[in-house]
């Protein structure tokens, strides 16, 4: 059975001053460079019956590419970040919602400014107070990976580049007040045994 969720004490007015429990899910941040095998650890997590929510820039992607847009982020980085921030918001909510005891979540929304900051692209999203609101409960980073890098056509950076992009979203995390924890190289399932022995989860 997986240890329970995280338990947040309720008050409640009433006359006998009755203290209750609220069971909110644990919402897990899996994050990385483009490359370092992120989704795949994801994937693995789904197989063994975590609920996982998907990386949505691909898919946001893929519609600009419908419409005519190579690749939104590089043509237009912050109508992309605006649409992406949005859609992880809605993402956020929907993990809030879940009745799972573990939501794991392919990358957040501080990935968001890391990835502006990489382009040292000048914005005005309000990061500070949105992410106040939306905070997660843990957060593992991929380490870059050459051994098993390659580009596709989402995926542009080259293995350079998304070093660079690690060390961003490091900054960011823990300017956030967050402590990344570096998951080893290793198979996918190796990598996911050490996520639940990170969490104290046993099955």
């Amino acid at each position: 059975m997986l240890e329970s969720s995280v338990l947040y004490p309720v008050k409640i007015a009433s006359s006998s001053q009755i203290l209750y429990f609220c069971f909110m899910p644990q919402k897990i941040v899996i994050t990385g460079g483009p490359g370092s095998g992120k989704t795949t650890l994801l994937q693995s997590l789904k197989h063994q019956g975590f609920h996982c929510m998907d990386e949505i820039s691909r898919t946001l992607t893929l519609e600009a590419r419908k419409n005519g847009v190579a690749h939104l982020f590089l043509s237009d980085p912050l109508a992309f970040s605006s649409l992406l921030l949005e859609k992880r918001k809605e993402q956020f909510v929907q993990a809030e919602k879940s009745n799972h005891d573990f939501v794991f979540m392919d990358r957040g929304i501080p990935d968001i400014e890391a990835y502006l900051n990489f382009k040292k692209q000048a914005h005005t999203f309000p990061f500070e107070a949105i992410n106040k609101s939306n905070t997660y409960q843990n957060i593992f980073i991929t380490p870059p990976w050459q051994e098993i890098y390659t580009t596709d056509n989402e995926r542009y950076e080259t293995f350079s580049e998304a070093q660079k992009i690690h060390l961003e979203l490091e900054k960011v995390y823990r300017k956030l007040g967050y402590n990344p924890i570096c998951i080893p190289l290793g198979t996918p399932l190796e990598r996911t045994n050490f996520i639940l022995q990170q969490l104290h989860i046993f099955q």
